[in-house]
């Protein structure tokens, strides 16, 4: 049985319609400037001042310029990193027919298992990737008859979510608010692991449409394959892989919770057409009641108070209505 899933036969008509693909989007997906983003060593954040300070505002630093930057020295073990990609590729190896069953085959909650874009029109509103979307509460209750090792996932997910517990602190510490924000309303139940495989493609495509986060923050393991890229300074670049890091994005919800003091910028992923790509995100979310305010001392709040609940909710409108996700310029004052 394939474990691919049937991408050509299900968007048979999409690759006709929209046949040949034009230079300007072959350029929007392949030719983009490969670069490295700001490397954070977290050793230095064991250490007394001045370096724990310096390294603090190198965090800061980079989530306002970039929005993106990569740690290293983080914590979780090379051991933990290898057997969470080791438990990626065996689950994506599983059929396809068995993955769409995830509650029966798999062990994991209904509508789990997820693959292209329904709602596509046409090959640039197309992903070229399946996932498993899996919260945090889920892992724990993973049991024996689970094709997935819930020590493996349990290890891994508990280190990153631990890991950006602290850079959140520390975020907020840096924009002059209050740090224990976080533990007061981040909770297991909203924050959830993505577990991504973006199979190899003959033509340039999507594997993950172009869009921004919408939580606080996340982080990223990611394979060598590279095809990950973001927005800077208005033009489309590409993230150069890197074995030893970790990669930290902002998301919306810290922009505007920081007033724009930090960047939540549109990434996507790019196919690859030899290779497959594996990669695994965490995401940080507040409870869905958590009331966003957008606030500093030197100047007027950009967005209206909001909470998660209602931020999901318009995204889910906006994804609906017009097949794409509008954010945090609908909540601006």
């Amino acid at each position: 049985m394939d474990s691919d899933p049937p991408f050509h036969e299900t968007y048979k008509t999409l690759f006709a319609v929209t046949k040949p693909l034009n230079n300007d989007w072959l350029a929007s997906v392949t030719a983009v400037e490969e670069l490295e983003l700001p490397l954070i060593d977290l050793t230095w954040l064991s250490l007394e001042s001045p370096e724990k300070e310096r390294c603090k505002n190198d965090i800061a630093r980079a989530a306002n310029e970039w929005g993106f930057f990569q740690v290293v020295n983080h914590g979780i073990s090379r051991d933990v990193l290898e057997k969470m990609r080791d438990e990626q590729v065996k689950v994506f190896k599983q059929p396809f027919q068995h993955k769409c069953r995830e509650d029966k085959f798999m062990n994991v909650s209904a509508g789990s298992y997820r693959w292209g874009t329904p709602t596509a029109t046409c090959l640039r509103q197309l992903s070229w990737s399946e996932a498993f979307h899996i919260p945090m509460t889920d892992i724990s209750s993973l049991g024996d008859t689970s094709i997935f090792s819930s020590s493996s996932l349990h290890q891994f997910a508990t280190k990153v979510a631990s890991l950006a517990q602290k850079l959140a602190e520390i975020l907020a510490e840096k924009s002059g608010k209050k740090s224990t924000f976080f533990q007061e309303n981040s909770l297991p139940t909203t924050c959830y692991l993505r577990l991504n495989r973006y199979p190899p493609c003959p033509i340039p495509l999507f594997g993950l449409m172009p869009h921004t986060d919408s939580d606080f923050l996340t982080v990223l393991y990611q394979d060598q394959v590279g095809g990950l890229q973001l927005v800077k300074d208005g033009k489309w670049v590409a993230v150069k892989p890197n074995p030893e890091a970790l990669f930290i994005n902002i998301g919306d919800l810290f922009q505007a919770w920081s007033n724009d003091c930090y960047k939540s910028v549109q990434h996507c992923a790019v196919t690859n057409p030899t290779k497959e790509r594996f990669s695994v995100a965490y995401f940080f979310c507040p409870s869905y009641d958590t009331v966003i305010e957008s606030c500093s001392s030197d100047k007027p709040s950009v967005y209206r108070r909001f909470s998660f609940k209602e931020y999901r909710q318009q995204v889910q409108e906006d994804v609906q209505n017009y097949g794409y996700k509008i954010g945090l310029p609908r909540f601006l004052v």
